[in-house]
């Protein structure tokens, strides 16, 4: 299971090595999927990149944090009516499965207040969810990121959004589906077919992809290509299993393998 922003790519370029692997763990015919915590397009979209970028994808070989979402949604909160502070595709995502997604006018009817990442934030969706969670909504997210790592830098991500609605409600999110979260793990593993010691998780996120990782019993190579230097590598609790600086060291066997700590 390939992360993709910071580990496969940045922007629009293919990291060192990224199409050389993924060609070789195919050819040694390995399972690949795809992870992603952005909840900015659908797992089309993510397909069509990486084959534009020339590595062939189906869009049913990426998971999102979409799919994690609506997972959760079904199972725990089946017909709930919502409110999204989103771009349009969560909303769209949600009606497609049966919920009723209501206009900031109508908040205060919400069951849930369902919060991503969302470059449209502003006041009044902040007002609009404060008054639905005042109404009694409870809150889930898309994901926990605090940023999502550009060629520029990086944007505020859905944890800023979380934020900012948990501080003026005084309320705490009841779950945040996307990595590190059971759900994201479970969708996972659902959709290899395989149990957790047979897949391994190659992320540039210590928080994310080797939390939930090491929450689920998966293996996890931390690559230094994105959000994490050697630094906090070494002072990571838990640590991953391994450390590479790129994904290209996969092949080469360039690989530290951490100590567990005590």
């Amino acid at each position: 299971m390939f992360d993709l922003d910071g580990t496969v790519y940045l922007g629009e370029r293919l990291l060192p090595g990224a199409r050389a692997v993924i060609e070789a763990v195919r050819e040694a015919n390995r399972s690949v999927l795809y992870l992603t915590n952005k909840p900015l397009d659908p797992s089309a979209t993510y397909a069509a990149k990486l084959t534009r970028l020339g590595i062939p994808t189906a869009p049913d070989e990426v998971v999102s944090s979409l799919d994690a979402m609506v997972g959760y949604l079904c199972d725990r909160h089946p017909g709930a009516s919502v409110l999204c502070v989103s771009e349009p595709l969560l909303a769209d995502t949600l009606r497609r499965h049966g919920f009723m997604v209501l206009a900031a006018a109508d908040a205060e009817r919400a069951d849930l207040v369902v919060v991503s990442f969302d470059r449209g934030f502003d006041y009044a969706k902040l007002h609009a969810a404060f008054r639905a969670v005042t109404a009694g909504a409870a809150i889930v997210a898309t994901n926990p990121d605090r940023y999502c790592p550009t060629p520029e830098g990086g944007l505020p991500d859905c944890a800023a959004m979380l934020a900012a609605i948990e501080a003026c409600t005084g309320v705490t999110a009841e779950a945040v589906v996307g990595k590190p979260s059971p759900q994201m793990a479970a969708t996972i593993l659902a959709r290899f077919g395989l149990p957790a010691g047979e897949v391994l998780i190659v992320g540039d996120r210590l928080e994310t992809d080797v939390a939930m990782a090491v929450g689920a019993g998966i293996d996890a190579a931390l690559v230094l290509s994105g959000a994490t230097d050697r630094a906090a590598a070494r002072r990571a609790d838990p640590p991953p299993t391994y450390v590479l600086d790129s994904i290209a060291h996969l092949m080469t066997g360039e690989v530290t393998r951490q100590p567990l700590k005590k």
